[in-house]
């Protein structure tokens, strides 16, 4: 069975028993700002296990577009990668544990369907051992009465009870189906709310959630293939790799490392990530300077343009958005292929020279510093030094990052009173400029939800990086599309008026007397800064706040604001992302 027919396959038996085919949602997270991608099928689904009405009905199927960087040091073995696609059926409330199990048992051994041999497969069921939840005995039971399963185990929490995805939502026990001991199918029964602390809660009405990777399933059922990259999902990449880097040999890891790397570049990209070093756009660099540092140990640089062309060939059939953007795509994996190629040479010369004096173990700030200075990633250093059996001093390593880290959090705070930025920047005066007018667009920005939602928000934290603006704020629901349009377009009034921006040192209770807005879980001195946004010529008082923060003198500064998203962040907490003119 090759990677086309699977994915028939998979979609037009679930469509059979009554399920809607839904797209793929992007990486970017729609309805769930905890995590920073798109990890799991049923992340676009959230809000439809928790009460909210589903446009495509009860029971859905789907093949999500999957991304996790927690094994990212594992990549290179036969069973992980960061991108994957993720096959899933769902239920919202239709079906429940008995139909699921044995739907799925039915296409997973059906001579139509996958077709293998039930003496190739174990499950395993949720045994309780979570506090005030009991033993999944229900799933148990479908299980023992599966035709030709002989091998059912009971596992703890930490195998059988998924979920959430992010700090809260839905979770429960889960069953799973593994092959030759290669865990391929997962059926999560959400019967329960997850708290940001970790309490339960019991949904009203439970439901089904599925999911599997494409490419484990495909590795199940290719009678040849003893990893991943064996199977005609990756044969095209590797192929293309090949042709640029003939005698691989020894380093089937780095053909496997840029195989999966660059595929999950192209689809990040496709999304419209830009690398850069922070949040998504640090991953998609991570990735590409990865994969780019593994291409140059094989010689195949040349290839680089060519190996994207092929996955964005590969793939553009079920993701039309890589063929739309292929231009986009290949400029900026270009643009930083060429900008890192001109550190990494300094970089691994001095990598050799330090591997060439030193003893068995490389110092770990000295291993930092190639980092820091050249951009050479720990694990490469890791590799490099293997294959002359030295070790790094991972300790020392950590120490100096941490310490990096503090001396970049101090300078930050020196600077800006460490109020809105991003933990860890370091700031230049050109980022100190976008900055401050970014932070000063937070205040029109929390003026302008209190006018359009009612006296009900406050603002619940903000953060900021040269990038974009993040911003939450307390709010029961989320936002119509008129409410975002009628927010942002009364902030680029206020912006287009070129506001005067007054601050004063007040003592506290004259300035909340007068009606200045404060960050809820704040704690204040006696003596605050106080900053005014108002109208020179009228008087009108468009925003008052106590803050820390840098500010602009007039709002003309700013530049054009623009809302990109807006999103739960947790339990009645909305998160706003916003970007404002270069």
């Amino acid at each position: 069975m090759d990677y086309r027919e699977l994915r028939q396959k998979f979609i037009s038996f679930w469509q059979e028993q009554g399920h809607a085919l839904v797209p793929s949602s992007s990486l970017i997270p729609q309805h769930d700002a905890s995590v920073l991608l798109t990890t799991a099928g049923m992340q676009q689904f959230k809000p439809y296990f928790t009460g909210t009405p589903s446009p495509y009905g009860a029971s859905v199927v789907s093949i999500q577009k999957c991304f996790r960087t927690a094994d990212i040091d594992e990549i290179g073995d036969d069973t992980h990668l960061t991108f994957f696609e993720m096959l899933g059926h769902f239920s919202f409330g239709d079906y429940f544990k008995d139909k699921a199990l044995k739907l799925a048992w039915q296409f997973i051994t059906s001579p139509d369907y996958l077709g293998i041999d039930p003496k190739r497969i174990y499950a395993s069921y949720y045994n309780g051992d979570r506090p005030n939840t009991t033993a999944d005995d229900v799933s148990k039971q479908i299980l023992e009465s599966l035709p030709g399963l002989t091998k059912v185990v009971a596992r703890g929490a930490v195998d059988n009870f998924w979920g959430p995805t992010g700090d809260e939502g839905p979770c429960g026990p889960n069953v799973e189906f593994y092959v030759d001991d290669v865990e391929i199918w997962n059926e999560v029964f959400n019967e329960f709310y997850c708290q940001v602390d970790g309490a339960l809660t019991p949904l009203s009405t439970p439901g089904v959630d599925m999911g599997g990777g494409l490419e484990r399933i495909l590795t199940a059922v290719t009678p040849e293939a003893t990893s991943l990259y064996d199977t005609d999902a990756f044969a095209p990449i590797i192929e293309a790799i090949k042709q640029h880097a003939p005698g691989v040999g020894e380093n089937e890891r780095s053909l496997r490392i840029i195989s999966d790397h660059l595929r999950g570049s192209v689809f990040l990209l496709g999304d419209h990530i830009q690398p850069s070093n922070k949040e998504q756009g640090y991953i998609l660099r991570r990735l590409l300077r990865r994969a780019i540092l593994h291409l140059d140990k094989l010689g195949a640089v040349a290839g680089f343009e060519e190996i994207i062309t092929t996955i964005i060939n590969q793939y553009g059939e079920f993701y039309p958005e890589l063929l739309k953007e292929q231009k986009m795509i290949l400029q900026l994996a270009a643009l930083e292929r060429d900008k890192f190629l001109k550190t990494i040479a300094d970089g691994q010369k001095e990598l050799a020279k330090i591997l060439n004096k030193v003893g068995s173990v490389v110092d770990g700030e000295v291993a930092f510093s190639l980092f820091s200075t050249y951009g050479l990633p720990l694990d490469f250093v890791k590799e490099e030094a293997q294959r002359l059996n030295k070790s790094i001093d991972l300790p020392a390593y950590d120490q100096a990052f941490a310490k990096h880290q503090e001396v970049s959090r101090a300078g930050v705070e020196s600077k800006f009173g460490g109020h809105g930025l991003a933990s860890g920047a370091v700031v230049s005066e050109a980022d100190k400029q976008i900055i401050t007018r970014m932070h000063t667009a937070t205040h029109l920005l929390h003026a302008a939800l209190i006018k359009f939602l009612g006296p009900e928000v406050k603002q619940g934290g903000s953060d900021l990086t040269t990038e974009r603006i993040r911003f939450d704020f307390t709010f029961s629901r989320g936002m119509t599309t008129e409410e975002k349009q009628q927010v942002e377009d009364w902030v680029n009034a206020r912006i287009k008026q070129n506001l005067k921006v007054l601050r004063e040192e007040k003592p506290i209770k004259d300035a909340l007397a007068e009606g200045a807005l404060s960050f809820f879980k704040e704690k204040y001195p006696d003596i605050v800064s106080v900053y005014t946004i108002y109208n020179e010529s009228t008087g009108e008082v468009v925003s008052k706040e106590l803050c820390g923060g840098p500010h602009i003198e007039h709002t003309g500064e700013i530049g054009a604001f623009h809302i990109t998203k807006e999103q739960s962040s947790s339990a009645g907490v909305r998160r706003i992302r916003a970007t404002i003119g270069k």
